[in-house]
């Protein structure tokens, strides 16, 4: 184990489990170094199905430098629908050859254009359409160039890792080959969560959490980096300034913010106008006033597990206290279930434990949020300690609107099978992911570089 880079410890990831020293190399150089094939859920009825039954058309499309928000706009155009008649289950980076679902309502399969860089299948009809997380998962192939340095190493402590031996870490008897092995990382949130250049969606979050709108605002369109371009760090310094005069000039601010900053700008329009700090916040659309919580949410789970690396507790088994997920039944690619929680006694922690040895339950965190049941034991000190140390309690996301969340858990491990080849003698990772994971938590443990390159 070492510590991270100083831009992961500012969204509360402390470490890499792999004390190895890491290959750096490029990502992204062309789109096929990054693929990304979605793992499906929803079987279709023939195209030739009744329509009143079956109104949606379900298209298998790979994509080739393709925004999917683009993607789905460009779709809807050709076939002179509203956007809303599109729908996916999972946005994917449009730096890479992607194969994912699409539901189309009230379509034709002759409607279906041709569009460039895009390779569309017409799979047949559903009752419903696609929802946000209507998947198993991702399989990845990625290859990385331009690296310095043996990959082994780094596999060999994620093997590990996932068996629970940190002690068998760099271990040469601990072999790794050129087939598939199981590794695993923690279920780190990733950075694109938190944002590459300027990590401060969580601090949006927790400000609102904790009923400060002033610092939410402040956080967002003030808090300069200098990781941005200089006018937008003179822009932030001026939205600051005005914050702390006695009779802001809002106006002013809203010349100096540059006009690609626009969710900047609608805060600044509304305080230009005269609404309060929380209405300011509320100008910008609904899913990015969710992220800013989800955010915060994110930040808390990460220094859980953070400090739970720090204090060596395991990752592949309970300690008494912890909270366990059981799978879901009877699916292809089961994910943690997080309706079926059972909690870790005494009398109950050998035999989850061997639930989790066999792959049919994971230790679990949580999200927080007002119905979180926080773990008991050292997990649970641990979880209440973060929540102390930032002044949060699971009772402050009783929020007006979009702020507002009920919190889940999620599983801390995320074990997978690795294989690793080489391309013209770069490395390529093939590996498979539930949804809602970031092939990033596996990427940096190999690359250990500054996020803003994953």
């Amino acid at each position: 184990m070492r510590e991270a880079h100083p831009r992961e410890r500012a969204t509360g990831v402390d470490f890499y489990v792999s004390d190895a020293d890491g290959i750096g190399g490029r990502l992204r150089v062309a789109p096929e170094d990054f693929r990304v094939r979605e793992r499906e859920r929803m079987d279709p009825e023939p195209l030739d199905a009744h329509e009143g039954s079956y109104p949606f058309l379900l298209l298998r499309a790979t994509l080739r430098r393709w925004d999917t928000n683009d993607f789905a706009s460009a779709l809807s155009n050709a076939i002179g629908a509203s956007r809303e008649r599109v729908s996916w289950a999972g946005t994917k980076d449009k730096h890479a050859v992607t194969t994912q679902l699409f539901t189309v309502r009230d379509a034709d399969p002759e409607e279906i254009p041709d569009l460039d860089g895009a390779d569309i299948e017409v799979l047949g009809r559903v009752g419903r359409d696609l929802t946000f997380g209507d998947l198993a998962g991702n399989e990845f192939a990625i290859r990385i160039r331009e690296t310095a340095g043996d990959p082994d190493p780094i596999t060999r402590d994620l093997r590990a890792f996932a068996a629970g031996d940190s002690a068998a870490a760099g271990d040469s008897n601990v072999a790794a080959d050129d087939t598939a092995v199981e590794i695993a990382v923690p279920n780190y949130f990733g950075h694109q969560r938190f944002g590459s250049r300027r990590p401060i969606t969580h601090e949006v979050g927790l400000a609102a959490i904790r009923g400060d709108w002033r610092g939410a605002v402040l956080a967002y369109c003030g808090n300069p980096y200098d990781t941005e371009p200089e006018d937008s760090q003179r822009a932030r310094e001026v939205v600051e300034d005005q914050a702390d005069a006695d009779s802001p000039d809002w106006s002013a601010a809203l010349e100096a913010m540059p006009g690609r900053l626009r969710y900047e700008r609608s805060m600044l329009h509304r305080l230009d106008e005269g609404a309060d700090w929380r209405e300011a916040l509320e100008a910008v659309p609904s899913n990015l006033q969710r992220l800013f919580v989800n955010a915060a949410q994110s930040y808390v789970f990460n220094r859980i597990l953070s400090e739970r690396l720090r204090r060596g507790l395991p990752f592949d088994r309970p300690v008494a206290g912890d909270v366990v997920a059981f799978v879901e039944r009877d699916t292809a690619f089961p994910k943690p279930d997080m309706d079926r929680l059972q909690r870790a006694t005494e009398g109950r922690v050998d035999t989850l434990a061997r639930h989790c040895e066999r792959g049919r339950a994971f230790v679990t965190a949580p999200l927080v949020g007002t119905e979180t049941a926080l773990a008991d034991g050292e997990p649970g000190e641990i979880e209440r300690e973060i929540l102390r140390d930032l002044d949060v309690d699971p009772g402050d996301f009783e929020l007006p609107g979009e702020f507002a969340s009920t919190g889940t858990r999620r599983a801390i491990l995320l074990p997978t099978d690795l294989t690793v080849s080489a391309e013209d003698g770069d490395p390529v990772f093939e590996f498979a992911l539930p949804s809602g994971s970031y092939a990033t938590a596996v990427l940096r443990e190999y690359m250990k570089c500054d996020p803003e390159r994953l």
